[in-house]
């Protein structure tokens, strides 16, 4: 390998994504973090810097498995409704789009909330 540890490829990745994903007023920046213990959602407006709507499992009893991703994506789904948000881009953070975060993508688009057609980085 390069010699660096997972958590700074996964930074490397990150900054990778982030030169290409930016979210606006109608179409917000979907921010995932995903922890050993918790996970965490953001709804981010970049041109006016600001945080539209956010859910993380560190408020509510919800597992940190793919059944926590699926109901953490269903309050994010509840939250984003209630701010107006209709549609995202995907950011994931350098993780892969796989398990929890793909739990979470999907449950929010079960819930209405984003068109079919976004494409993840």
């Amino acid at each position: 390998m390069s010699g660096r540890g997972k958590y700074e490829r996964r930074v490397i990745r990150h900054y990778r994504i982030r030169k290409r994903v930016n979210g606006t007023e109608a179409r917000p920046r979907l921010s995932i973090f995903l922890s050993n213990r918790q996970m965490y959602v953001q709804f981010i407006d970049d041109v006016a810097g600001v945080t539209l709507a956010a859910a993380s499992t560190g408020t509510q009893d919800k597992g940190h498995n793919v059944a926590g991703a699926v109901a953490l994506g269903k309050c994010a789904a509840d939250a984003a409704r209630a701010k107006g948000i209709q549609d995202f881009v995907v950011d994931r953070g350098g993780f892969k789009y796989h398990g929890r975060l793909k739990a979470i993508v999907e449950a929010l688009r079960a819930a209405g909330i984003g068109a079919g057609s976004n494409k993840e980085t």
